[in-house]
Parts: C-alpha cells; sequence; structure tokens
C-alpha cells in the first residue's frame, strides 16, 4: 500500500493527495505485524510522506506539520491496538490449550489393542469453539471379551465435563464387575438421573445419547444398545452398512419418559472387519450449500483393516466436504477384529 501511495501520489495532479492512504498504514500493520513491525511501518510512512512533501512541492509547513503529527498520533495508536490483539490472541491461545489439556485429562486416548482388537480414536473439535464438549469414548476388557461406548451428553463447558466424566467412571466400573450389557445401561441411566437431581436448581437438564457393544472373544455375534444415537458402521470388504438398531429408544436420562426395557441387537464382526462409531458432529456437518455430511462413501472404498487408517481416511474426506469447519464437536472411534494367523496364535503389537 505504501508503494501504491507513492506512485499515485507522483501521478496525480498536484491538488489531490494521496496522504490518507499512506497514513493509515501503520494501523493496517497492527493486526498482522508485532509490536517492533507497527512502529517500524509508522517510521517508514512518516519517512515517504516527507518525501512526498518535497516531491509535490506544494505542501506548507503547516500542511507537513499536521500530516507529520497525524502520522505520529495513528502509529502510538496503532502500537496501542497491536498490543491488545496481542493480548487476547494469547489469552484465546491460552483458553484453548487449557481446553485440550482437560480434554485429554477427562479423555484420555485408549491403547492401541485391547483385547482382540485393534482400536483408533480421534476428536475434532468445532473450529469456532474452544470450549469443551460433552462427546466422549471408552473401551475395557472384560472377562468374556470387549465392552465400548460412544456417547454424546447435551451441554458444554464445566456441567458436560463433569458428567462426561462421572459417565466414564461408571462405565469402567461396570465394565469390569456388571456381566450385563442392559445391566450397564441402567446403572448409567440411574447416573444421568442423579445429576439432573442435583442441577435441578440451575434448572438444567441432562441427557446423553449413546451406543454401548459388547464384542466376546470367541468370535460370536456381538451384542448392540442403543440409545438414540447415529448407528456405527460396519465397514468390511469395501462395504458400509450401518448397525440400526431393531427399536427406537429414548437417550440416557429420559428413560422415565416411557422406556422400559432397551432392546439389545446382535450383529456379526467378521474378522479383518472394521466397527466405526461417531457422535452425530459428523452427520451434521455441512457443506457451503448446507447438504449434510454422508460418510458411507469414504467407508465404502477399499481401505486396509486398519482403524487408524480408517479414521484419518474419514475426517479427511470431512474436511473436504466441510472446507474444515464443524458446527460441533465430533468424537470417533474404530475398532477392527483381525484375522487369525494360520498357525492359531494371536497378533500383537
Amino acid at each position: 500500500m505504501l508503494l501504491v501511495a507513492v506512485v499515485v501520489d507522483v501521478l496525480i495532479p498536484p491538488e489531490f493527495t494521496a496522504f490518507p492512504l499512506l497514513a493509515a498504514a501503520p494501523v493496517l500493520a497492527a493486526p498482522v505485524y508485532s509490536l517492533q513491525g507497527t512502529i517500524a511501518t509508522g517510521v517508514v510512512t512518516e519517512l515517504i510522506g516527507t518525501a512526498l512533501s518535497y516531491t509535490k512541492g506544494t505542501v506548507t509547513l503547516t500542511d507537513y506539520s499536521v500530516r507529520f503529527a497525524t502520522v505520529v498520533v495513528l502509529t502510538v495508536l496503532a502500537a496501542i491496538l497491536n498490543r491488545v490483539m496481542t493480548k487476547d490472541r494469547k489469552q484465546l491461545k491460552d483458553t484453548r490449550e487449557v481446553a485440550e489439556v482437560v480434554q485429554r485429562a477427562v479423555l484420555p486416548i485408549p491403547p492401541d489393542r485391547v483385547g482382540s482388537l485393534d482400536v483408533a480414536t480421534r476428536y475434532r473439535a468445532a473450529a469456532k469453539e474452544a470450549a469443551i464438549g460433552g462427546d466422549l469414548y471408552a473401551i475395557h476388557p472384560t472377562p468374556d471379551g470387549v465392552r465400548m461406548m460412544i456417547a454424546d451428553v447435551r451441554g458444554k463447558g464445566l456441567g458436560a465435563v463433569r458428567a462426561v466424566n462421572r459417565l466414564l467412571g461408571v462405565f469402567y466400573e461396570a465394565a469390569a464387575h456388571i456381566p450385563g450389557l442392559t445391566d450397564v445401561v441402567d446403572r448409567l441411566e440411574e447416573l444421568i438421573l442423579r445429576i439432573n437431581a442435583e442441577e435441578d436448581e440451575e434448572g438444567t437438564e441432562s441427557f446423553a445419547t449413546a451406543v454401548l457393544i459388547d464384542v466376546p472373544d470367541d468370535g460370536s455375534p456381538l451384542y448392540v444398545i442403543n440409545l438414540g444415537h447415529p448407528p456405527p458402521f460396519l465397514a468390511y470388504q469395501g462395504r458400509a452398512s450401518p448397525l440400526e438398531p431393531s427399536a427406537p429408544s429414548l437417550p440416557l436420562g429420559l428413560g422415565d419418559l416411557g422406556r422400559t426395557r432397551v432392546p439389545v441387537d446382535r450383529h456379526t464382526l467378521p474378522h479383518g472387519a472394521t466397527l466405526v462409531l461417531f457422535t452425530d458432529g459428523l452427520l451434521e456437518a455441512r457443506d457451503r450449500h448446507g447438504a449434510f455430511y454422508d460418510p458411507v462413501p469414504s467407508l465404502s472404498r477399499p481401505l486396509p483393516a486398519d482403524p487408524g487408517v480408517i479414521l484419518d481416511s474419514l475426517l479427511v474426506d470431512l474436511a473436504r466436504h466441510t472446507g474444515g469447519r464443524l458446527d460441533d464437536d465430533a468424537a470417533l472411534m474404530a475398532v477392527t477384529r483381525l484375522p487369525e494367523p494360520s498357525d492359531g496364535t494371536r497378533q500383537s503389537r
């Protein structure tokens, strides 16, 4: 802009001046440069303004003094603006870092191998928010296999974090001591009701959509309970099939509205197949035309039996669809039952 101002000011007639454009340079530099860069821009602007005054030959001493003082004042204001914006950016960065640390403390990354399954997880926060969400995933070995859960608690912030932390605690305890999947749901339901009773004075009510799955080690059908959550997808041999519930069921915390006993559905997880679970932030992502994201094409491509590769491929396709923006957090978990080695021993990492 300074170069343009010089060229224009030299070429236009003497009665016109590009000084207002030149004087704006320090203010324009404040949001993008450091404090030193902003001040340097003001100094360069002052020097170019002085040179232009001599080039024109029609600027009086009074006009020159006014221009000089204007650039000085604008440079000082630009320096103050630069410090304020730098402080705000640092505070925003610190807030995001704290949110990420808390998120990881509450929602740790599970190991790559749990029981007979290879495991991968990913978490993508909404692009326009630094708040901690209520999306969660969990996986834990049991005496007979592996139990997993993915859920989405209503709300954000500390209230959602507390609910997520308590849900994970109950799930891990139940995974170790309660054999029946429906009994685990009852324990989680009781917890959400207690949370609602504790928060009744605040006028808020929590509920959570969830999917709970038991994967036996012996290769028998897996057992799935879906509580108002997006169904998992089974990716196998270039095809992706949703594991739809046989009957709809209310989310956790809303069971008193009419839910009796939750249905448990049986499905098969073949060796070499990958089960992909996610929260609704994935399905509710939109492109610039408002079209929702569909994970089926990405999951239906030929993919290796590697849950991490599958999730990364899914997220790349999601970013391509949305242009890199999400309206809601998205938690993803994928598990792969690897083929049995020919000698009958299990593969390990």
